[in-house]
This record gives structure tokens, C-alpha cells and sequence, in this order.
């Protein structure tokens, strides 16, 4: 695989992370939206952790966490629609081409020495994406909701009141059977309450007199007071404050626009999409659905909206046009994100962040632990040591393992959610995503076997796949990485669950670790192992990274490189990635020119010049589609007129944007120079300007060689006799006709007013017939300062010598 920015010890845990809902009050959300940023996108930039955090494990051994990272993200009631989705990564990849002027890596390999992009950023953009957008699912509970953020402004009537009615709602939400999304992690779930202060237009006494009332109800370690808009928007901007949040929201720009465009404008996002609220008006678009707060909506994701939907919007976005959805892209892409905040209110929300994690969050987890640790213990110990007492009395010997191929589909059971083999996988997931991997594989083999055990082929699938992640993970002296595992998972995702969204993870990552490893042959297989025809735009991602796996082998193998870059074009251009096509089959024909492959090098210049004719680029199709037509091909009749007509047509569009541009090159046909002949001397002559026609016309039939002989005769008899019987050593007689075998080494005489005759010989190299008509020849007559001749003789020479008329026979072999 190309390189990646991130090592795969960075990929996997910032691709999973502790998940925090967001509830905030209309008032709280109007502070947050003067700096043009919803609440939960006001903390994106700050969301990880500067210092180290501390816990404790069930065995009461001191656990550090480095660099944690936490998802704040609004409450989402509607899952993301899987059409959506694909429109999303369709349109990230596609936004993500490589940069101008990139300097390519050079990759010397015995005879080839290729200029190879050293990153693939399209592909790493696609898997952030893909790995964000993952709806949360039943079976595991990594994308599941830890805590939830209650937000209210001290600037409200009566801000405990709001605080009482925020955390029924996220009850309402959580335990109503009316919602299935989003999915919470444990039934009690933390809740953090965050009193929002205006410091520019805000009272601070009565925020400080709230906030010393919410400590005494909710405890120091649950709420806290946020102190942000120290700087009025309308002061001079001649202080520069940086905007980390640019770089968050430009990524997920696209969502937001296509989200509007297919549906209804939605305001909320989803958890990994970090609520990206597109702002219409920047404050007035808040408008209330079925008596939620502002920020319950229809997924971002989402691609049609029905009418009677009861998340439908009531309001004025409902009726806006496509026209004004792009006006209103246009005008955001200007804004200013954060122009109230000042570097004190950065660190004010930097040390909010590091506050709810290391007072809220990870104690919250800590005791969630002991708690699920307590229960198995209690519950799990019990019962499995009783039933394996009675399957050991009746059965008397061990029952085999049954393989992969002979356990049954039962993709559609379901544990209660106090089963223990749930308890065993939560507790599992809690651990791994505060980065004790020790006890997070544990957990997993504990409960991979359980679910092998029940035959529960999606949770036993789950389980492979993260007991491999944590193996591979675990510091110190880790485990071997369980491969086995991941092929496993990946086999059952897709043969058993047929779910290739959850199958494509588990490539995804072990791809990643065995290229970590080197083992980059291994890597390459697994990646060729998940194209398939659901996917075009996947299949062709993955290609691509196959194809660089073999060429960063210790001893690269160029020739699969070349051929999978190919496939990998193909699926591009399927998936209607025309630009990444047309990279594709450019890198790959760096290894088939003239390497003696020409139908493949045939093919590949097909492709290019199409592609690039599709983008425009109609030099770059001339260019490849006149390679087809210079050199030798072995295509059939009936290909060879394919690519001439293509030729012709892209020509043809050429010509006509550019109807000034020089002459072209023609490819056909050949001209054999060696067979071209002139003749001077011939009486016939049609009047000035008038063109004759040369067609079937030969200077074997107009040059007689036995006349010209006796003219050179009689020529040599002359000089003889003005010479007194010698003839000078410099004299050469007059040629007539100019071939190969004449000495051209001389300059011919002409006479004026007569006619010159130039016969040239085309042969045609291709299967098809050639129509050639309205052909003429184009002369210029270059004169030459000749024994010193002014320029006005010269001058005069030419208008003379121009007045010439040359014939044009033409000869096809």
C-alpha cells in the first residue's frame, strides 16, 4: 500500500473513540452560533487530550491513556441512509486529487525506473469517511453513545429548569421504544451539564450564582461553567486568531451540501460527522421538530425526507431551491468560524474538554468496568460452570469445534442486552477504547468463543475482528498478530452476514497492520480478496492499494503492479472517477511502453485518450490516440477502424476549437521517403491557379529513361564542342528526374515557367482501407544569396519562381 500520513498505532485508536452526545437548549445553541459553529463543532478541534489520563482496571492496576480522543457529536434520531453514504465517499474521493506540481517518487526495478505517487490521500480521505460514517449496530458498542453533554446558557429565564428538561428528553430518547437510533452504551448512561456563558453581553455574577447551584445538585464532578465570547463580532479584525476549525469543517463540507441538495436542509449531524450544522442565516434557522430542541433532526445522510415522516421540517428551509442552496454555499464558504472567541476562550474550551474527561468521562468508564467485571464474575462464572458440568456428565469427551464452512447462518440472533455474552463485549469495548488492550483481547477470546459456541456468527465475527485489533495492539512484547482472525471475520462478514460494510473494515484495518509489518504479499491478497461487483468505487480503491503493495516489495514485481493499476482504472472509470482512471492507466503505462506488449499498450493508449478526451484534455487524447495509429499493430481489422474513427472524431473537435492551430502531424499513412521522386522538364501546364488532378498519374509514365539518356548524350557532345572536344572535370548533366539512386548532393536547375512534378509513395500500415481526398502539396521556395545577386534580382527571383506549378502524384502501396 502507498504511504500513509498516519501509522497504523495512530489509524486504529482515532478511528475508535469513547463517543459523547451532545443536548443543548435553543438559547445555548444561538451563543455557539455566532462564531458560525454548532456547540459540538466549537469543540471538534480541541477533542484530544494534551496530557495523560489515569484509571484504574478491575484488578486495581494503574492503566495510562496517551493521547485520547473523544467524538462530541449532536443526538441523531435517524440512522444514515446507505445510499447516502456511497454518494459521500463517492464524492470525498473525488474531491481528492493529487497536487500540482507533486514530485513523484522515483522506483528503480531492473529495467523500469517509474515515477510512482508516494501518497495516496484520495484513498486515506475514503477511509476516514468510510470508518466516521459507520452506523452504530447492535452487535458491538464502539460507536455507542458513553455520556451525554446537557448545555443550557445562563442567559435563559430559568437555566435549571432547562437543565431538568434536557436530561428528560435524553431519557425520553434513550429508553422510548419510539427511537432506535442512536444507540446508547449501558442504561444509566453519565450525564454532564454545561452551563454556556456569554462574557461579551452575559451577566457573570448570576452565571457564577447557577453554576454554584448546579454543583450542589449535580456535584462538582458533573457540570461545569463555559466561558466563551470574550470578543464582540463586530470589533476590528486587526487581530489575528487562528481558526482550527477550518480544517475539521472542510472535510465534511461536501456532506452538508449533498444532504441539502437531496433533501430537506438538515441542521444536525451525525456522532462521527461532528454536527456539522449548516447555517443558512447564521442564527435564524433553528426551528423545533415535534417539540425537540433544535438539533434533533433526520440524519445529514439522509436522502429523501417523506411528507408525513413525523422528523419532517416545518419551516421556511422546506421549500428552498437548488439555486439558493448554492448561493448559500458560495456565501458560507467566506465565513469566519470563531470571530468572538479570543486565545482565552481556546484554552477555556481546551480545559472544558480535559475537565469532563479525566473528572466525568473516564471515571464514568472506570466504574463501568468494575461494574460489568462484578456481574460476570457473579452471574457468567455460575451459570457456565454448571453447564459445562452437566455437557461434560452427558457427553462424556469434548464436542469439536466446527469450522467456518459447517456453522449455520443464524446472522439474526439476538442476545437480550443482560445476556452475559453482551456484558463480556461491552466490557471488551470500554477497554479497548481507552487503550488496555491486554484486557481487551481477553474479553474478546472469551467471548469469540461464546458466540461460536451459540452459533451467533455476526457477535463471533465482531469479536475475531477486535481480538485481532488487540493483539496486534497490545505494548510491550504483543501477541503475534492473529491473522487468522481477520480472515475469519471477513469470511463470515461476507459469506455468512453478507454485510460488506463490516467486511471492508476488517480489511481495511488488517491491511494496514500487515503492511506495517511488511508483509506486503499478504496485504495485497486480502485487498484483491473484497473487490467484487456490489462496489465499483471500493473495488477500485482497494486495486490501487493492491498495486502498491507489490511495487514496495523488497523485490517489486512491476509487471502486477501495472496490471492491477489497470483494474483499478477500469473501476474508476465505472464508478465515474474519470480523473483517477486516467492516473491509473498513466502510471500503469509507464511499465507497457515499449516493452513489446502492444495490445496492451493499445488498450491503455485507447483508454487515455478517451478518458482524457471525456475531461477535456483533447491534446493529451490526440496525443494517445496517434500513438495507437504510428506503430505496428496486431489489432484486428475491426479494432483498427475503431481507433482510427476515434481518432478522426476527437481530431475533428479540435480542429474546430482551435481552427488557427498548426497543422497536424498525420500518423497516416506512411510516407516512404526513400521512394519519392521529382521531375523537371514537363511541357504540360494549366492556367495560374487552377489545380490538376495527379491520380493515376506515374513518372514511369512521363519520364522515358531511354530519352533522357540520349539527352544527356547529346548534352555532353555540346559542352565537348564549346570546350574544343574537352569536357570540364566540374560538369554534370542536367537531371531530370531526382530518385534514390541520382546524386542529390547538388542543387537541381529548374526552368522558369515550367512545371514541376513530385511523385510521393504512402503505404498503409492498417487492416482497413484509407480514404484520402482532396490532397495537394505544400511547397516553399527558400532562394539562396547566390555570386552575390542584390536583393531586389532576389526579390524579383522569387515572385518569379513562385509562379511555379508542381504536380502531385500520388502512389498508394
Amino acid at each position: 500500500m502507498a504511504q500513509c500520513v498516519q501509522s497504523v498505532q495512530e489509524l486504529i485508536p482515532d478511528s475508535f473513540v469513547p463517543c459523547v452526545a451532545a443536548l443543548c437548549s435553543d438559547e445555548a445553541e444561538r451563543l455557539t452560533r455566532r462564531n458560525h459553529l454548532s456547540f459540538a463543532e466549537l469543540l471538534k478541534p480541541f477533542s484530544r487530550l494534551t496530557s495523560e489520563g489515569h484509571m484504574r482496571d478491575p484488578n486495581n492496576q494503574l492503566h495510562i491513556i496517551k493521547n485520547l480522543k473523544i467524538a462530541v457529536s449532536n443526538i441523531i434520531t435517524q440512522p444514515p441512509q446507505p445510499g447516502a453514504i456511497r454518494k459521500l465517499l463517492n464524492d470525498v474521493v473525488s474531491g481528492c486529487q493529487p497536487a500540482e506540481g507533486l514530485v513523484a517518487n522515483v522506483i528503480t526495478a531492473g529495467d523500469y525506473d517509474l515515477n510512482i505517487s508516494a501518497t495516496t490521500p484520495w484513498f486515506e480521505s475514503y477511509r476516514e469517511t468510510f470508518l466516521q460514517s459507520m452506523p452504530a449496530s447492535d452487535h458491538e458498542f464502539l460507536n455507542h453513545y458513553l455520556a451525554c453533554m446537557l448545555v443550557a446558557s445562563s442567559s435563559e429565564a430559568e437555566p435549571m429548569e432547562q437543565f431538568s428538561k434536557l436530561s428528560q428528553e435524553q431519557h425520553r430518547i434513550q429508553h422510548n421504544n419510539d427511537y432506535s437510533y442512536p444507540k446508547w452504551f449501558i442504561p444509566n448512561t453519565l450525564k454532564y451539564y454545561v452551563l454556556l456563558h456569554d462574557v461579551s453581553a452575559g451577566d457573570e455574577q448570576r452565571a457564577e450564582s447557577i453554576y454554584e447551584e448546579m454543583k450542589q445538585k449535580y456535584g462538582t464532578q458533573g457540570c461545569y461553567l463555559l466561558k466563551i465570547n470574550s470578543r464582540t463580532s463586530n470589533r476590528a479584525s486587526d487581530e489575528q486568531i487562528p481558526d482550527p476549525w477550518s480544517q475539521y469543517l472542510q472535510k465534511n463540507s461536501i456532506q452538508n451540501q449533498e444532504s441539502c441538495e437531496d433533501g430537506p436542509c438538515t441542521i444536525a449531524s451525525n456522532k462521527n460527522y461532528d454536527s456539522n450544522l449548516l447555517s443558512l442565516d447564521g442564527l435564524d434557522n433553528e426551528v423545533k421538530v415535534d417539540g425537540l430542541p433544535n438539533n434533533f433532526r433526520t440524519h445529514p445522510l439522509q436522502l429523501d425526507q417523506p411528507a408525513e415522516s413525523s422528523n419532517s421540517i416545518d419551516g421556511p428551509d422546506r421549500g428552498k431551491s437548488s439555486s439558493s442552496l448554492h448561493e448559500t454555499k458560495k456565501a458560507n464558504s467566506g465565513i469566519i468560524h470563531g470571530a468572538c472567541l479570543t486565545l482565552t476562550d481556546h484554552d477555556r474550551i481546551r480545559q472544558f474538554i480535559q475537565e469532563f474527561t479525566f473528572r466525568g468521562l473516564l471515571p464514568h468508564i472506570e466504574k463501568t468496568i468494575r461494574q460489568l467485571n462484578d456481574q460476570l464474575i457473579s452471574r457468567k462464572g455460575l451459570s457456565r460452570s454448571l453447564f459445562s458440568a452437566t455437557k461434560k456428565w452427558f457427553s462424556g469427551s469434548k464436542v469439536p469445534e466446527k469450522s467456518i464452512n459447517e456453522l449455520k447462518n443464524t446472522s439474526g440472533l439476538l442476545y437480550p442486552p443482560e445476556a452475559p455474552e453482551l456484558q463480556i463485549r461491552k466490557m471488551a469495548d470500554l477497554c479497548f477504547l481507552v487503550q488496555h488492550y491486554d484486557l481487551a483481547y481477553s474479553c474478546y477470546h472469551t467471548a469469540k468463543k461464546d458466540f461460536l459456541n451459540d452459533q451467533a456468527m455476526l457477535y463471533a465475527a465482531g469479536a475475531l475482528e477486535m481480538a485481532a485489533v488487540s493483539a496486534f495492539l497490545q505494548p510491550g512484547a504483543p501477541r503475534p498478530y492473529p491473522a487468522h482472525y481477520m480472515d475469519t471475520a471477513i469470511q463470515t462478514y461476507r459469506d455468512i452476514c453478507k454485510n460488506m460494510v463490516l467486511a471492508e473494515r476488517c480489511v481495511l484495518l488488517s491491511a494496514e497492520i500487515l503492511k506495517s509489518q511488511s508483509k506486503y504479499s499478504e496485504a495485497a491478497a486480502l485487498l484483491i480478496r473484497l473487490t467484487s461487483e456490489d462496489s465499483d468505487l471500493r473495488s477500485a480503491l482497494l486495486l490501487e492499494q493492491a498495486a502498491h503493495c507489490f511495487i514496495n516489495m523488497k523485490s517489486p514485481m512491476v509487471r502486477k503492479y501495472a496490471f492491477h493499476m489497470i483494474l483499478a482504472g477500469h473501476r474508476f472509470s465505472k464508478a465515474g472517477q474519470k480523473k483517477h482512471a486516467l492516473r491509473c492507466y498513466c502510471q500503469a503505462m509507464q511499465v507497457y511502453k515499449g516493452k513489446g506488449w502492444s495490445l496492451a499498450e493499445d488498450h491503455i493508449n485507447f483508454t487515455i485518450g478517451r478518458q482524457s478526451y471525456t475531461l477535456r484534455q483533447l491534446d493529451n487524447a490526440v496525443s494517445a490516440f496517434r500513438h495507437i495509429l504510428i506503430n505496428e499493430s496486431k489489432q484486428s481489422a475491426a479494432q483498427q477502424g475503431a481507433f482510427l474513427r476515434e481518432y478522426l472524431y476527437v481530431y475533428k473537435n479540435v480542429s474546430q476549437l482551435s481552427p488557427d492551430g498548426p497543422f497536424p502531424q498525420l500518423p497516416l499513412p506512411y510516407i516512404n521517403s526513400s521512394a519519392t521522386r521529382v521531375f523537371f522538364g514537363h511541357d504540360r501546364r494549366p492556367a495560374d491557379g487552377e489545380k490538376q488532378a495527379a491520380t493515376h498519374v506515374s513518372l514511369d509514365q512521363e519520364y522515358d529513361s531511354e530519352s533522357s539518356q540520349q539527352w544527356r548524350e547529346l548534352e555532353e557532345q555540346v559542352v565537348a564542342v564549346v570546350n574544343k572536344g574537352v569536357i570540364p572535370s566540374g560538369f554534370h548533366p542536367t537531371q531530370y528526374c531526382l530518385n534514390s539512386y541520382s546524386d542529390n548532393s547538388r542543387f537541381p536547375l529548374a526552368v522558369v515557367e515550367e512545371p514541376i512534378t513530385v511523385e510521393v509513395a504512402f503505404r498503409n500500415p492498417l487492416k482497413v482501407p484509407l480514404l484520402l481526398t482532396d490532397l495537394s502539396l505544400l511547397w516553399k521556395f527558400q532562394p539562396k544569396n547566390v555570386n552575390g545577386k542584390d536583393n531586389e534580382e532576389i526579390r524579383e527571383l522569387v515572385m518569379r519562381c513562385t509562379s511555379f506549378f508542381a504536380y502531385f502524384s500520388l502512389v498508394l502501396r
